[in-house]
């Protein structure tokens, strides 16, 4: 990418790649059996994700109004199809993370009891999977509710067309990239910059400055947000994206941990519980909890100890 070329162009060759991909994406999902399906389902996130990401960020060189509306449409596909996903994600998690828990030796039953843990993790996984695959299967039907509806073909034949013609601004669009894009890409970066500013404090790269607080995930989950769409803003001026895609892999392990350790505690909410069966899922909320502060440090680590690169 050269700071000289046409915005318009620029742009328009990375939306136009993304709503190919998407349409390859949908495609193989309409082709294929479940694993497969899985794959392009995650393949038609992505691209949703990029394009929407895209729109908001480098709205002034489209047509705002169609940016608006197709943005919105993809931000509620690319949510209905992660949710059957994250279900059964959160639940293989919560299983390896018991099936671990109930081997260490180094976990004390409480007082008064043998074995708690073990005895009350088989209880605890038949509760998480039940809980779990009920919400997935919904999720299931939604998904499936969703790629049939008439809403969604709307936004297919949008891509369809976005893969051909993108309507752009045709003042801003003729503009240089170093005069439109890049100024409007580091206004996404500087919102960034912000919700991390607003972050809890922070310890000294091996432990928190303070303890895990769940009412803080909101804060982090709003900074992986962000991340995602300065990441998507860098990949439209063809900047290098490693350091952001390392610190979104660290922030989509937090959001993962955040979300299965809610989810322990949903459970051990759950009328009637045996007390072995409350201890496992606390046992297991901790190890979760631990799971999230494993990934703000490993955040920190790579976003916050090295040197940002600003898009030229």
């Amino acid at each position: 990418m050269t700071e000289t070329a046409d915005a318009g162009d620029v742009l328009g060759t990375y939306l136009r790649s993304q709503a190919t991909a998407f349409l390859r994406g949908l495609r193989l999902h309409e082709e294929s059996g479940a694993a497969e399906g899985s794959d392009a389902a995650r393949s038609l996130r992505g691209a949703a994700r990029r394009i929407s990401g895209s729109l908001a960020t480098f709205r002034a060189v489209t047509e705002s109004s169609w940016a608006d509306g197709l943005r919105t449409e993809l931000v509620w596909l690319s949510s209905t199809l992660a949710d059957e996903h994250a279900y059964a994600a959160r639940l293989a998690r919560l299983m390896d993370a018991l099936h671990r828990l109930s081997g260490s030796p180094e976990l004390p039953a409480p007082r008064g009891t043998a074995g708690a843990l073990t005895v009350g993790s088989a209880r605890a996984g038949a509760l998480l999977e039940r809980q779990l695959t009920l919400a997935r299967t919904r999720a299931h039907s939604a998904t499936l509710q969703a790629l049939g509806s008439s809403r969604f073909h709307a936004v297919a034949d949008a891509v369809a067309v976005l893969a051909s013609e993108v309507p752009l601004d045709s003042v801003a669009a003729r503009g240089r990239v170093g005069n439109v894009l890049v100024p409007l890409a580091a206004v996404a970066e500087n919102r960034l910059s912000a919700a991390v500013a607003a972050l809890p404090p922070r310890g000294d790269g091996e432990q928190p400055a303070s303890p895990y607080n769940a009412d803080h995930d909101g804060l982090w989950h709003e900074v992986r947000r962000l991340l995602r769409v300065h990441r998507y803003a860098r990949e439209a001026l063809g900047e290098d994206v490693s350091r952001p895609a390392a610190a979104g892999e660290a922030l989509d392990r937090h959001r993962d941990a955040a979300e299965a350790a809610a989810a322990s505690a949903t459970a051990a909410r759950t009328p009637r519980i045996a007390p072995a069966t409350a201890y496992a899922l606390g046992v297991l909320h901790a190890d979760q909890r631990h799971e999230v502060e494993a990934a703000r440090l490993d955040f920190e680590r790579v976003w916050l100890r090295e040197p940002a690169v600003t898009p030229r």
